[in-house]
């Protein structure tokens, strides 16, 4: 009798361990699929993660309201670091951590993400769409890193050529945060001017919090520069381009990479970043609106947030429409594994920001450069670059 007992018990804890591993997956239930985010709400890129988080926030409520993925609702849960890496690897351990995410979208900053990426590869955590382009996004081991579009490094370089052939410029310059994002588009500046034989005149690095830009601008006019690479927070970015144009220094030519192609850059009153440009990897709404998908989108997202979309709200958009496209992809036995398969199965054209997306094995969904220039109060696309068909 005893061995009878003995046999059934341990059959009853097989069981039991073949039930716990069937949901062994971080962050899913039979009924839930916990989705993480962590950005800056409050310091110096709140202009673009408020209004992604807003847009990641519809999709999911529409999908729920649909009856969710695989019958298993989303359920986001969103930290604010305010730029600060030590609160961002304190988010990353309570997301990954205590509330058990499954994947994390929209996570915003170079060195914050970096220091989260072995938190989340620890618990094969998904890192989607960060809100930054650095290389670094998809370096070392990639199995679980889904970067959005093009890198900084090619942004820059495509945005310097083009402005040099354009404009004849000789000499070429960069204002950055010395970080790991900073350092990455002064690079791709330089190692382009260098390409061209031009000259790399000048630089000058800033803190995150730097308001006050006389100083830097009259170096870089003394310089001589014609072409002014920026790494700078939004709003340090019209602060600095507004202190060249006080200063009376026009016949120079600022670019920013997707770091500075916010709408909140092309709104400023009284034409202070007319003629600013920035390349990134996706096209600006407003100009598209006579596109029925991309109107509906534009109005939708009105009327979920109150507020009207911005090129935040596009990145948020992109980023939860690849995710649940991947979690449907995936199917009802989700897990990491599958998930991974999903995401580089994934291919589709982007409408909302006018890009073809294909991830693939090198994880990246979009290749294009699109480079634009604030005109009448809006991004106007001037030029655009497939890296993969050029020489």
């Amino acid at each position: 009798m005893k061995s009878i007992i003995g046999k059934s018990v341990l059959a009853m804890g097989l069981a039991a361990g073949m039930a716990s591993a069937a949901h062994a997956t971080q962050g899913v239930t039979d009924t839930e699929i916990v989705i993480g985010s962590n950005g800056d709400l409050s310091g110096i890129f709140a202009a673009f993660n408020v209004g992604a988080i807003k847009a990641a926030q519809q999709v999911f409520e529409e999908v729920n309201a649909a009856g969710g993925i695989h019958g298993r609702k989303i359920r986001f849960v969103v930290e604010d670091h305010g730029y600060q890496v030590p609160k961002a690897v304190q988010n990353f351990n309570k997301l990954v951590n205590s509330d058990q995410v499954f994947a994390m979208i929209l996570n915003l900053g170079t060195p914050h993400n970096i220091a989260g990426f072995p938190i989340m590869a620890s618990k094969q955590v998904a890192n989607v769409g960060p809100l930054t382009a650095a290389r670094q996004m998809l370096e070392g081991d990639i199995a679980f890193k889904y970067a959005g579009f093009s890198s900084y490094y090619d942004q820059l370089r495509a945005g310097v050529k083009l402005l040099a052939e354009e404009k004849g410029a000789k000499e070429v310059c960069a204002m950055y945060i010395p970080s790991d994002f900073g350092k990455e588009i002064e690079e791709g500046a330089k190692e382009q001017a260098e390409a061209m034989g031009l000259t790399w005149a000048a630089e000058t690095t800033h803190k995150p919090d730097e308001q006050d830009f006389v100083g830097s601008i009259q170096k870089l006019k003394e310089a001589g520069c014609d072409i002014v690479a920026t790494a700078l927070g939004v709003r340090q970015t019209i602060v600095a381009f507004g202190t060249a144009k006080k200063l009376g220094w026009t016949d120079v030519s600022f670019i920013g990479s997707s770091a500075g192609f916010n709408t909140a850059v092309a709104k400023v009153p009284e034409g202070v970043t007319e003629g600013y440009y920035a390349a990134a990897g996706w096209s600006d709404y407003e100009n598209r609106l006579d596109t029925p998908a991309v109107k509906e989108w534009a109005d939708k997202f009105q009327a979920f947030a109150g507020q009207p979309a911005d090129t935040a709200a596009q990145l948020g958009y992109s980023a939860a429409d690849t995710l649940v496209k991947a979690l449907e992809a995936a199917g009802k036995d989700l897990t990491s594994d599958s998930f991974r398969t999903a995401m580089e199965g994934l291919q589709y054209d982007d409408v909302v920001n006018d890009v073809p997306v294909n991830y693939g094995a090198d994880h990246q969904g979009g290749d294009l450069i699109v480079i634009s220039k604030v005109d009448g109060g809006k991004w106007v696309e001037v030029g655009r670059v497939d890296p993969t068909k050029s020489n």
